[in-house]
């Protein structure tokens, strides 16, 4: 039986973590009573610190996670000695172990007065590498965890007034592109969620609406396939609760529609007769002021859009050129 630590250590960019990195932790967790991973910062890392020590916390529960300013610290990356005395400012003592997958592993442990396990260094068993990920992330999605996944994978966000065809757009368009799409949460409440679908409005829904929404399509991006397709965004909910009650819009449901980011913005026009489903607003005149405020939000926003018109395989021609043109997202081919 493998010799068990009382403590290893792992460091690294982790830019961004992969399956590769998965089984160096996993690797140092099966021979240790306690790991710790050092998350590395410096200027110029392609995704932010916190959330790359959140996806180490999230896919390895018992990890202790902390973060290095290389920038603070004022070290090379080839700076074993350097990075040594860091280490051990950090952890308060050096580690039993130290886990890499890379050259500097045994100077790196010398310097530490610890023993060194090189996992995996010629990428045999997870053939890929941070660089590589980061030159063409949704070519290597295959090797990123579903959290990963979902930071890389291009939103395209479908608006536009009631019966405006965004519904049958974002399904075609994700059978088109061979991914899912995310349904509009607040329809689907409304037709199934509420005691009576018909009686008076809570600002109270639109948080918890606003809430799901945005849980259902993170949760929707993890499972893409280089793009998610979005029918309506937070905005949307906003603008609902403007249309149903004479209230502030609670400053949460604001806050989340701004938090969230689209890649592409899709403005369904109302060039399709209207479809009374039971759940639309009965005031089919209500359509045009709805579509004016969507096109207002897309004129005041930096993130680009397309109007998408006529029958549905028209529409679906002019949405797929604009997500390879502009997200350089292809078609499935044949």
């Amino acid at each position: 039986m493998s010799r068990r630590f009382p403590r290893g250590l792992v460091i690294g960019k982790f830019d961004p973590f992969h399956r590769g990195h998965g089984h160096l932790v996993a690797a140092a967790e099966s021979r240790c009573e306690r790991v710790t991973a050092i998350v590395c910062t410096t200027t110029g890392d392609s995704v932010p610190a916190p959330v790359r020590a959140e996806w180490l916390s999230a896919l390895h529960p018992a990890l202790e996670v902390l973060v290095a300013d290389q920038d603070a610290l004022g070290l090379d990356d080839d700076d074993s000695e350097g990075w040594a005395r860091a280490t051990v400012d950090l952890l308060g003592s050096p580690p039993d172990v130290v886990f890499t997958s890379e050259a500097y592993g045994d100077a790196y442990a010398g310097f530490l007065g610890c023993l060194h396990v090189l996992v995996d260094r010629e990428r045999r068993t997870v053939p890929v590498s941070g660089s590589a990920i980061r030159a063409d992330p949704l070519g290597h999605l295959e090797f990123l965890e579903p959290a990963v996944r979902a930071y890389y994978v291009r939103r395209v966000c479908l608006i536009g007034a009631e019966s405006s065809g965004k519904t049958t757009l974002a399904s075609a368009l994700a059978e088109a592109f061979g991914t899912v799409w995310a349904p509009e949460l607040g329809h689907l409440y409304q037709a199934l969620g509420r005691d009576d679908p018909h009686g008076p409005w809570e600002s109270r829904e639109f948080v918890y609406i606003a809430r799901l929404h945005a849980w259902l399509e993170d949760f929707q991006a993890a499972l893409a396939n280089r793009v998610l397709f979005c029918d309506t965004d937070l905005h949307t909910t906003a603008l609902w609760h403007e249309a149903f009650l004479d209230a502030p819009v609670p400053a949460e449901v604001t806050e989340l529609a701004q938090s969230r980011s689209y890649d592409l913005y899709l403005l369904c026009e109302l060039d399709i007769p209207f479809r009374q489903d039971g759940y639309n607003l009965r005031e089919v005149g209500r359509r045009g002021w709805m579509q004016a405020r969507y096109r207002r939000q897309l004129e005041s926003s930096p993130t680009p859009w397309v109007s998408v018109s006529g029958p549905l395989a028209h529409r679906v021609a002019t949405a797929s050129r604009a997500i390879t043109e502009q997200l350089g997202v292809e078609l499935l081919s044949g």
